[in-house]
């Protein structure tokens, strides 16, 4: 019985910290959220994540070697990566293939940019990502190299009685 009661008293404990913590919305899309740093990044020297957002990946071709490590780790996730041809010639890349990624499919795990040991993909802070048909959300290499714009101007203030906004 005493077990019963102190989980009683634990979720009303639990319950009432969020009935103080103040709730906010901004109005989406005249108001967008700025992120602090580059996305989500992976350090194969360090063997660690770099924190950040997961959002658009981005293709660095002068890094891509056309390995497929990216396609591979995806493969048991999500199978939105696949290798495609591309019509330039990089000297690192022999079989000039790279990955073409489906946004229908991904589920922002960060695998791909984890395997990738030359620095070529990592993800963005653009969260933005949306199409009238599932062909555009399939972006080519070429459109992963291009730099997403992406401009917050709403910054989110975290402190102990929760977050806020200005």
């Amino acid at each position: 019985m005493s077990g019963t009661a102190s989980g009683f008293i634990k979720a009303i404990e639990s319950g009432s910290k969020h009935l103080v913590i103040r709730r906010f919305t901004f109005r989406y899309p005249e108001q967008k959220l700025r992120f602090v740093g580059d996305g989500y990044q992976f350090d194969p020297k360090r063997g660690v994540g770099i924190a950040g957002y997961r959002g658009r990946h981005i293709l660095m071709h002068d890094k891509c070697t056309g390995c497929q490590l990216c396609a591979i780790a995806c493969e048991g996730i999500a199978e939105a990566i696949g290798m495609v041809k591309v019509d330039e010639n990089w000297k690192q890349n022999k079989k000039s293939i790279m990955p073409q990624i489906d946004y229908g499919k991904c589920v922002f795990c960060g695998l791909c940019v984890d395997a990738c040991p030359f620095y070529a993909l990592f993800m963005t802070n653009d969260y933005e990502l949306s199409g009238f048909t599932k062909e555009h959300l399939i972006y080519t290499p070429q459109q992963l190299e291009v730099k997403p714009k992406y401009e917050g101007d709403v910054e989110i203030r975290i402190t102990d009685r929760g977050a806020s906004h200005g």
